[in-house]
């Protein structure tokens, strides 16, 4: 394993996560190695690596806190995609880093007009999933998104309206917008999104009569997917 370097160690951990192929042994060994070697990531290899390791469920703490210092060291070559991924795979991994999510809501703000549909959400999702609240980020994530709805699909939806409501973060345009838009694609809502959109509004206390009277009809055609978590 010595032989590889940063970026052939970021390509092997990312190829087994992109292909759903756990390697706990693999994994364990490129951590270890990882670590020795983290001064020498890039952006790239640093998003792809914590991207791996979360979606192949790999858990190693002591490799997401080397990175989490390189990330903030390197925080200036990370692109909108780079931000999005490295919160997304900490949420996901159950890692927390407050000082990291601290220097990527700055970051973000300062790039949000480069966010994608994908970034913002998996961008606030994260940062509710770990219970990391910053007023500014999700006020300015709120305005690009809504000049981004018409991207959005039904787990977008969902997913950005449960990250809100999940951090008490209120922002009335926004639900009004996503009600709108929820109503319009309404068809490709699973069990999933219904249950995670109506918990959202009415845990931020966000009125929408018309979405609840629509939801209502789907969720009863819909009654017999829905498990006792939802």
């Amino acid at each position: 394993m010595n032989e590889f370097n940063s970026l052939d160690m970021a390509n092997i951990v990312w190829s087994y996560a992109k292909v759903g192929h756990s390697c706990p042994k693999l994994f364990d060994t490129i951590s270890q190695k990882a670590i020795e070697k983290v001064d020498d990531f890039n952006s790239q290899s640093i998003a792809n690596t914590l991207w791996a390791y979360a979606k192949v469920g790999y858990k190693s703490p002591k490799l997401f806190d080397a990175i989490s210092l390189i990330v903030i060291e390197k925080i200036e070559t990370f692109n909108s995609q780079g931000i999005a991924n490295t919160v997304w795979a900490y949420a996901k991994a159950g890692h927390t880093s407050p000082k990291l999510f601290d220097v990527l809501s700055v970051k973000v703000m300062e790039k949000v007009d480069t966010f994608n549909t994908q970034n913002i959400v998996n961008t606030v999702w994260a940062y509710a999933k770990v219970g990391h609240s910053s007023t500014e980020l999700f006020d300015a994530l709120a305005k690009k998104a809504m000049t981004k709805l018409d991207t959005f699909n039904s787990r977008d939806i969902a997913n950005t309206m449960w990250a809100y409501a999940k951090v008490g973060h209120s922002s009335p345009k926004l639900f009004d917008a996503l009600s709108q838009n929820a109503l319009e694609k309404l068809i490709y809502f699973n069990s999933r999104d219904i249950a995670n959109t109506l918990w959202a509004y009415a845990t931020i206390g966000h009125s929408s009569p018309e979405l609840f009277d629509a939801i209502s009809h789907k969720a009863i055609q819909k009654l017999d997917t829905f498990n006792t978590q939802e």
